[in-house]
């Protein structure tokens, strides 16, 4: 549902249509990242079109970032046991 609200705003209906599941269940999916701050919402007659909020993006980032030092020193690790090994 991210990826399809970063290209453009849309409603429940337009999202439910991507998705093998029912507009309800699509309707609970928003209601989750609603309250989460990740998607804002906006009544335009009948429809509420949601939005997404990239600004809140920023500790999700943050989290990320821990793991991706994580595994960035793991792999360099792991590259200078192999290089070592292949030396004679």
């Amino acid at each position: 549902m991210l990826d399809l609200l970063v290209e453009a705003d849309r409603s429940v209906n337009a999202l439910a249509e991507d998705f093998q599941m029912s507009r309800p269940a699509v309707s609970q999916h928003l209601k989750i990242l609603l309250d989460a701050g990740l998607v804002s919402e906006q009544r335009q007659g009948r429809e509420r079109h949601y939005h997404l909020v990239p600004g809140c993006f920023g500790p999700v980032r943050d989290w990320i970032a821990q793991y991706e030092r994580f595994w960035d020193d793991r792999l360099q690790r792991l590259q200078q046991h192999l290089l070592k090994d292949e030396q004679p």
